[in-house]
């Protein structure tokens, strides 16, 4: 980065946009292989590696091709998952016009500090790109920016209903909190403990459905396909609405209910280690004319 601690904007938007810039400038621009986003060669993109400015372009000339857009788009969401923080940077540049777009929009009727709506914007529309999009669904860029959008109308909305002080004391009736005010990892834990859920997937499963991540970074930390970990947590899913159906994990399971479920949880286990690849031993050679000799 070239722009020094005086230089550096204080709008939110305006700082995305001059890293942006420094990214990809013509000494050493960010690329895109488009070969990677059409492997079927079915979508009309342009071929090979481009500059992730010539993509950009070429989108904004094309609105409506829905197909190439979620392509690419998909591709921008896996690298900066995966990638490092400069493909942060490359998304949110990408996605300018719309954030821009929509802080003027919200900014009419917003009576705090545009920077503020800005930042919440930029906000939403990053922990979408982090965590909350899931790209085995369509329309990943709508989702992205429906989540900054989200973001920005509930800034403006907290801003127009908030309460003085002075008034507080005068509210009459019950003030419940919002939700959320339960505990669901006790559930979790006793889905646990029950046999519900695995115990190696109660990280992921946490994770990927109270801690929003994605599924793709979560997939990367254990070593398996995004395809594989959303066929996991759609079965764990599943054995959730069963046990809560059937009043398990809210009441008092029976013997005979926790020895099912047991058994239902060592069988998974069994599968799951006959699965994994055998590791063949190596016999030890004791030297010439040893069993190893024999053995060759």
């Amino acid at each position: 980065m070239t722009a020094t601690s005086t230089e550096w904007p204080d709008s939110p938007l305006d700082a995305a946009q001059v890293a942006f810039e420094a990214l990809t400038g013509d000494l050493d621009p960010l690329t895109v292989d488009c070969d990677l986003v059409n492997p079927d060669g079915d979508l009309d993109v342009p071929a090979g590696v481009l500059p992730l400015t010539a993509v950009r372009d070429w989108l904004l000339e094309h609105p409506r091709d829905v197909q190439a857009r979620d392509a690419v788009w998909a591709e921008l969401v896996r690298k900066a998952r995966l990638d490092g923080p400069r493909w942060v940077i490359a998304a949110v540049g990408m996605a300018m016009p719309v954030l821009r777009r929509y802080t003027r929009q919200l900014a009419a009727g917003y009576r705090g500090d545009v920077d503020d709506l800005e930042a919440e914007i930029l906000a939403g529309f990053l922990a979408a790109l982090r965590d909350r999009v899931d790209l085995a669904q369509p329309a990943p860029y709508a989702a992205l920016c429906r989540s900054g959008w989200r973001a920005g109308f509930t800034l403006c909305r907290q801003a127009s209903e908030y309460t003085t002080v002075d008034d507080v004391e005068h509210i009459t009736g019950p003030r419940t909190p919002r939700m959320p005010y339960g505990h669901p990892d006790v559930l979790v834990n006793r889905a646990v403990r029950l046999g519900v859920i695995d115990a190696e997937d109660e990280f992921p499963w946490i994770e990927v459905r109270l801690g929003r991540k994605s599924v793709e970074t979560v997939a990367a930390g254990l070593g398996i396909t995004a395809a594989a970990m959303r066929m996991r947590l759609g079965r764990i899913d599943t054995r959730i609405a069963e046990a809560l159906a059937s009043g398990v994990l809210t009441g008092v399971a029976s013997p005979q209910a926790a020895q099912d479920l047991a058994a239902q949880a060592a069988r998974r286990s069994s599968l799951r280690a006959a699965s994994l690849p055998r590791r063949i031993p190596v016999r030890p050679t004791t030297g010439v004319g040893g069993p190893g000799a024999a053995a060759a």
